[in-house]
């Protein structure tokens, strides 16, 4: 593929400086980016160093004006540069249609161009849209709903009666729609309450490899749209995550948290069972959020507290021994000053 400067320049809005009729002909990293690739300076870091890069053209913030080179300005690059790799290296499309490989059961309704790879199971009245791919392994239960332009990698199972929006993209291994972790004591052993929802996942969510999202007791999980998360995420039943969250690798989320809009949950944070996190909230990662967070807090450390102190007691940690063998000298100078 090779494509011009100022075409690029149209698709993600930027102005260019330089040579416009420069053909591009992949995208690379600042550090491997040849005469003919177009790469990223969107940080200070690499602002700094731009004279270093070889590549044949540059994307930089609209501000950015020192370079005697080709540059395409624009107000992000970094989803200036996310259009340009969708651009060079669009997802291979499956072949279209249901593979006689596949098995299908009653009142399987689907829209055009379909996708269904070897060896994926759906089951019955299973109804998906238009441009669905499900690649092998994928298991489809009962009654479950899938929108347009899904894409569903290997082995992932959706569960019945589950609902899946437009555009979302499930990674390999996930499971959506398995059962609820309830159960109640009887004061020698455990029984289990019935999950009777469902997982609701609304358009444009992306699902990392190996989640799990557990069904609601009543009601759903709900999964609304713009949501991210990373791999190995779980989310339990009754949980409702707001419009465009971001998730990150191995946070577990108990059942009945309402999460606000554009709440990022950093790596392996934990939160407890039926809390409130504020919209445009940040919880630190390995946090154990044990209380309500409000609107906008930014919150570290197990248990969870602002974050500026969490740093404070950062700093204060490693000198805990010190600080413990001059309490114990204080503590006998004392004594003896008491003694006398």
């Amino acid at each position: 593929m090779e494509i011009s400067l100022v075409k690029i320049a149209e698709i993600v809005n930027g102005e260019i400086k330089g040579d416009p009729e420069k053909k591009i002909r992949g995208a690379a990293a600042f550090e491997d980016a040849t005469s003919e690739d177009i790469t990223l300076a969107g940080s200070a870091k690499y602002l700094k160093n731009i004279n270093q890069t070889r590549a044949g053209a540059i994307i930089v913030p609209r501000r950015f004006q020192k370079a005697d080179m080709n540059i395409v300005r624009a107000d992000n690059p970094q989803v200036a540069f996310a259009k340009i790799l969708n651009l060079f290296y669009p997802k291979p499309r499956q072949k279209t249609g249901v593979s006689s490989l596949a098995y299908t059961g009653k009142n399987f309704i689907f829209g055009k161009d379909i996708s269904v790879a070897p060896f994926v199971m759906i089951h019955d009245n299973v109804t998906i849209g238009d441009r669905v791919t499900l690649y092998p392994g994928v298991v489809i239960e009962n009654n479950v709903i899938i929108g347009n332009d899904a894409v569903i990698y290997p082995n992932v199972t959706v569960l019945e009666r589950c609902k899946i929006g437009s555009r979302v993209t499930i990674h390999a291994g996930t499971v959506i729609g398995s059962d609820g972790f309830g159960f109640a004591s009887d004061g020698e052993k455990y029984c289990k309450i019935p999950q009777t929802g469902i997982v609701q996942i609304d358009d444009d969510v992306e699902i990392g490899a190996g989640n799990t999202i557990d069904r609601a007791t009543f009601g759903k999980t709900w999964i609304k749209n713009g949501v991210k998360t990373d791999n190995l995420v779980h989310i339990a039943h009754n949980v409702t995550v707001d419009e465009n969250c971001i998730i990150v690798a191995q946070v577990g989320i108990s059942g009945s948290v309402s999460i606000g809009k554009n709440v990022i949950l950093a790596g392996q944070a934990g939160i407890a069972g039926h809390l409130t996190i504020g919209d445009n909230a940040i919880v630190g990662p390995k946090a154990g959020v044990g209380k309500s967070v409000s609107d906008g807090e930014v919150v570290s450390g197990a248990p969870e507290m602002p974050h500026k102190l969490w740093l404070r007691v950062q700093r204060i940690i490693p000198m805990l021994p010190a600080l413990k063998k001059k309490l114990s000298e204080i503590d006998k100078r004392l004594k003896k000053i008491e003694e006398k």
